[in-house]
């Protein structure tokens, strides 16, 4: 099991954001926490979730994230024992 830290970042527009959001509830099992900062003055718009899961959801929905146009994806994440 392995918990991480996910920054997503829109860029110029919202165009993305319904995109962004289907693949986040599509991905929700994984997904502990959320939220969501609009920066609508430079066009730029933050969300920062907590992910529980395999390597491989993680991965697979940093990829899938990462595909969209204008959107950036970081992520960090550790193995954690859960008992």
């Amino acid at each position: 099991m392995r918990i991480g830290v996910m920054g997503i970042i829109i860029e110029k527009d919202r165009t993305m954001a319904e995109s962004v959001q289907q693949i986040l509830s599509a991905n929700s099992e994984i997904i502990t926490a959320r939220t969501g900062v609009p920066d609508r003055e430079h066009g730029v718009y933050v969300i920062s979730i907590i992910v529980r899961g395999t390597n491989e959801q993680i991965s697979a929905l940093a990829g899938k994230l990462g595909k969209l146009k204008n959107v950036k994806v970081k992520s960090a994440v550790a193995d954690v024992e859960v008992n």
